[in-house]
């Protein structure tokens, strides 16, 4: 439906952007903030024509997508809030000491927008991780210009919630060229925004491949910079023994609907199950195997994440040693299979014993979709082994009393160092959007573990540090003045405070 933009048509776009990104630095926070809250006022008025456009290009259902529009409001309304807060900007003064020997000067820090941003939309949210969603929302709160490159797979969508940015930055006065949106299926179009000389900065949110492509392309510039992929993971389950004693049929009730929600296709899906080989284990896998069989298959967000899942579930599955324990058994009604029938995807358990696993890495991949991998290990000492060898994962779960966790510390400080968040008694699905979240975590989770992409914080990403040593105050930023005419909290001689500063 839409063209590919032309390596000339790239260029344009980042002269652009190049030229807004020296207006942006003189906006004001209040001016960001504002910027942001009227994107999600427009937002909201495009109304039911996006949810039913967003719906026709991506099989996904209207009160998900609801639900996803009101998460991308409150992404923008409280990263905006964080933005005018400024705390992220992290505001440090040191004041001078002339009568010390050497004389101590002073010095003042804070963060500085990166300069434009290039943000890949994701094919699983088409609102709140694409145009306006999370890496849109924080790249413009540090003041970068940004350009996004629309997902093929919902391009209308995308061009919709673009053209309600626009409408929000005509409306505040924004620079020329804050916000530019691209369009381009092949790989030359994303190459070529990433390996401009004036991009300063990649937000991704996909798959493994493209995420790593992106870091290549990123390394291989003569100036190279910053790619924050989140790439998703297996989202490791440990299960421990008194836990799973006392509630193996609550958690596989619990962890179905985990293992099925969204048809599988979120970033946190519990994709590997580890147990101690038990009755209560048995107990686990026969009645999630039972509650799978009751879920019914539904379409996959577009062919070619269903063509992936079909592919990569059935290599699994030929894995030595690999046992199917259930697939869903629900019929199909004629309505849903007719149009579309080679995009359903079956959920499926399936398990296998940890050394098979520790030996195997084709079983350590991610199987994106309602797919998830039981590993049975002999004794502690034997899932101590799977979690030591655990790739970097965006979240990893105990299902385990206090008592469990006392008895295997071991066990959780390996969970540890390989997750970005660690969640206990409950399912990795669902990312809150809060100052405290992490989404992110050591690779191949994401290409840079000290950064989250939910929650304000992942303002940071787009923004670095920068010293002014012995300014006098008439010229130094309003953010680092004497007299703290923002308001902002900072931190002088060590002591956070919103006071002047005394001299």
């Amino acid at each position: 439906m839409y063209k590919d933009f032309t390596v000339s048509e790239v260029n344009e776009v980042m002269q652009k952007a190049w030229s807004a990104f020296y207006a942006c630095k003189k906006c004001s926070l209040k001016q960001r903030a504002h910027f942001m809250r009227a994107i999600a006022i427009e937002l909201e008025a495009c109304g039911d024509a996006l949810i039913q456009t967003a719906m026709s290009e991506t099989n996904l259902p209207e009160a998900r997508l609801r639900g996803e529009r009101a998460r991308t409001i409150l992404q923008l309304n409280q990263y905006a809030d964080a933005c005018e807060r400024g705390a992220w900007m992290e505001i440090s003064i040191d004041t001078a000491i002339p009568d010390k020997n050497p004389p101590k000067p002073d010095v003042r820090k804070m963060m500085i927008p990166l300069g434009p941003v290039v943000v890949f939309g994701a094919s699983n949210f088409p609102f709140a991780y694409s145009t306006a969603g999370g890496d849109t929302a924080s790249a413009l709160a540090a003041g970068c210009p940004v350009i996004v490159k629309a997902h093929p797979a919902h391009a209308q969508t995308s061009e919709m919630v673009a053209t309600a940015i626009e409408k929000a930055a005509k409306q505040c006065n924004m620079p020329d060229g804050i916000f530019a949106h691209v369009h381009g299926a092949g790989f030359e179009v994303g190459k070529a925004l990433v390996m401009h000389q004036h991009t300063k900065a990649v937000g991704f949110t996909g798959s493994y491949n493209g995420g790593k492509q992106l870091f290549d392309w990123a390394n291989q510039r003569k100036e190279p910079i910053s790619v924050f992929a989140e790439m998703g993971s297996v989202n490791p389950v440990y299960l421990l023994p008194e836990k799973l004693n006392t509630s193996a049929s609550d958690i596989a009730t619990m962890y179905a609907a985990s293992i099925t929600l969204g048809v599988g296709q979120f970033c946190t899906n519990p994709g590997l199950i580890i147990g101690i080989e038990s009755e209560a284990l048995k107990i686990f896998t026969h009645d999630l195997g039972k509650a799978i069989q009751k879920i019914a298959p539904a379409p996959m967000l577009h062919a070619g994440i269903a063509k992936a899942y079909k592919e990569n579930k059935s290599n699994a599955l030929l894995q030595d040693g690999v046992h199917l324990v259930a697939e869903s058994e629900m019929e199909i009604s004629s309505a849903v299979a007719n149009p579309d029938g080679g995009l359903r995807g079956l959920p499926a358990i399936a398990t296998v014993d940890a050394k098979t696993f520790l030996n195997n890495p084709v079983l350590h991949q991610e199987v994106f979709g309602p797919y998830s991998l039981i590993i049975r290990c002999a004794d502690k000492h034997e899932m101590l082994r799977v979690a030591q060898q655990m790739e970097g994962q965006l979240t990893s779960t105990l299902m385990a009393t206090d008592n469990d966790i006392h008895q295997n510390e071991a066990l959780i400080e390996a969970v540890n160092n390989t997750c970005g968040r660690l969640i206990l008694n409950s399912v990795p699905t669902g990312v809150e959007v809060c100052l405290s979240m992490h989404h992110g975590g050591p690779f191949p989770a994401s290409t840079d573990a000290r950064f989250t992409s939910v929650g304000a914080d992942a303002i940071k990403r787009f923004a670095r540090p920068i010293c002014f040593q012995n300014w006098s105050n008439a010229l130094l930023p309003e953010e680092l003045k004497n007299e703290n005419p923002l308001k902002l909290l900072r931190r002088i001689n060590n002591e956070w405070t919103k006071e002047h500063v005394v001299l």
